[in-house]
């Protein structure tokens, strides 16, 4: 029982530091990791090399597989990029291995020690995230040497002894032992490290050890696949061709490349089992990319005849009210924050396109105009819910300082981008009524409200292409702009009032007019916050 605590113990200990590690990580690399989408071309290639550093970032190759299970359910990733950021995954996972392989655990309370340290009494944000990295570190060898010391007794019970090394005898054991181990603690990083830990007090050999550590390849992928449980058949099949990969991988190795591969390992680091397990993890990675690569095609094909294409199926992008936002990125803050950006932008042009129909209904004289504002504004109401709810769990995560003031920002933009939808309703409206009273402006009514308008939607695309890409300037073009739409108003409403004076236009007309001229500078007023925020997140990051 003292066996089991220790080792569930310091297992415990040993995620839990890898978990931190990687948050330190991924805060450090910040802006970095957050635009890693712009990286992923057609070009396979860059996606190995994507794929093998974001998970050496975020120290999880099951954290980087359903990651782009949710790029490819949204859309935003091809199976042909999917296929590359995959294979760089197994890669990148490599590294945890090899670091738990080194005794270091001297070095663990220099870690732990100087990591509180700094934690402690630094207020500068990036010695924060660098003893995050260092208390990680030292979390996750401590929870090594816990791991050592919990199965040491276990060299005095000869039963074990035996049954490990019929692991040897009967590969099939030691896969399925290996692959049970990891689907149930959901972390090959985890599995391997109880690996190693036994390894390092020479109860397992070699030849026992590496059936296990294939059956942790293919076990890995149990956290893609069932992460891929209710998303699109494109997600289905690339967490289908993460264990086509490794399944293909563990048969090369058992039937081809087994013999060589010890041979090789166990003249680099005779007599440490341990080093010999990490070095063979990482040559079995990297060979099986080198291997595989070339046939990425047939994997793509083969996945989907796996998960073949039903009659009736779509998987149109457009059809989707939510593209962007999905649980699974928020494994990765960085990545889930740019893809919340990206489903914002895309709220702020639904509104747009509300308010172009809702202004040519009117001058139009469009009922199917006024249809389609009406739609695309019950879109905009879901995607403000969506996004406000996705931006809450997103706020619970490790986020750096600049991030945080994004995501809070973020809360009000979309309320902002929501008024705006809610005005072009507000306009088609005001059309409805137009239309049903056969109402008409005048030639200058007109000209004005299309000279007003075209200021109004300036500053709101100027203020959307912003938020897009952290543009100060465009910001404070949407300043000027709303100085020149204040001025505007009060000239169109002088202008009514000429109108009206002279019998140039009606009462009715004229409630109709004013209203819409309204509704119109309220738009460029909510512009004005999307801007303003844009400018304090500048200042913020000066500060």
């Amino acid at each position: 029982m003292n066996i089991v605590i220790g080792l569930m113990g310091g297992l415990g200990l040993f995620l839990y530091g890898m978990n931190l590690m990687g948050e330190g990580l991924q805060k450090s690399a910040g802006a970095k990791l957050k635009n890693i989408i712009k990286l992923l071309t057609s070009n396979i290639f860059m996606g190995v090399l994507v794929g093998t550093a974001v998970t050496a970032v975020i120290q999880s190759s099951s954290a980087t597989t359903v990651m782009v299970v949710g790029f490819v359910n949204a859309g935003i990733m091809t199976l042909s990029q999917a296929i590359g950021v995959i294979m760089g995954a197994n890669i990148g996972t490599t590294v945890t291995a090899q670091l738990v392989s080194f005794d270091l655990t001297g070095m663990a309370p220099v870690a732990l020690g100087v990591g509180i340290v700094l934690y402690m009494f630094s207020k500068n944000p990036k010695i924060k995230h660098i003893s995050e990295i260092l208390i990680g570190f030292g979390m996750l060898f401590t929870g090594m040497e816990f791991m050592k010391d919990a199965v040491e007794p276990l060299k005095n019970y000869q039963g074990f002894n035996d049954m490990l090394i019929s692991f040897g005898k009967y590969p099939l054991l030691g896969l399925l032992l290996g692959f049970g181990i990891t689907a149930i603690v959901q972390s090959s990083s985890a599995s391997m490290g109880m690996l190693v830990a036994i390894a390092a007090e020479g109860l397992i050999p070699l030849s026992a050890a590496l059936p296990i550590l294939y059956g942790q390849n293919i076990g890995t992928c149990v956290t893609s696949l069932l992460s891929s449980i209710g998303a699109n058949k494109n997600a289905k099949r690339a967490a289908v061709m993460h264990l086509i990969f490794n399944v293909i991988g563990t048969i090369l190795f058992l039937i081809f490349l087994n013999a060589p591969v010890v041979a090789l390992v166990t003249k680099l680091d005779p007599g440490n089992v341990a080093r010999q397990i990490a070095n063979t993890h990482t040559l079995f990675n990297i060979i099986s990319v080198i291997f595989l690569l070339p046939f990425n095609k047939l994997i793509i094909k083969l996945s989907m005849k796996i998960i073949p294409d039903k009659k009736g199926d779509t998987d149109d992008d457009e059809v989707k009210t939510v593209k962007y936002l999905d649980d699974r990125m928020l494994e990765t803050p960085s990545i889930a924050l740019a893809n919340t950006m990206k489903e914002t932008l895309r709220m702020g042009n639904k509104a747009k396109e509300s308010l172009d129909s809702s202004i040519a209904a009117l001058l139009e004289k469009s009922e199917h105009r006024i249809d389609k504002v009406f739609e695309k504004e019950e879109i905009v109401n879901t995607l403000q819910k969506a996004i406000l709810n996705y931006l809450l769990k997103l706020s619970k995560t490790a986020l750096d300082d600049d991030s945080r003031e994004v995501v809070d920002n973020l809360f009000n933009t979309v309320n902002d981008i929501e008024r705006v939808g809610d005005y072009a309703k507000n306009i088609a409206e005001l059309s409805k009524v137009a239309i049903d009273t056969d109402l008409d402006f005048s030639a200058q009514g007109k000209e004005q409200l299309e000279e007003i308008y075209s200021s109004v939607i300036s500053a709101y695309k100027y203020s959307l292409e912003a938020l897009k890409n952290d543009d100060i300037n465009l910001a404070y073009k949407v300043l000027q702009i709303e100085e020149n739409v204040d001025m505007m108003e009060k000239t169109c409403r002088a202008g009514h009032m000429y109108r009206l004076n002279n019998n140039l236009c009606s009462i009715d007309n004229g409630v109709v007019f004013l209203d819409i001229i309204t509704s119109l500078e309220r738009v460029s007023d909510h512009s004005v916050n999307i801007a303003r925020r844009v400018i304090s997140q500048n200042e913020y990051k000066i500060k």
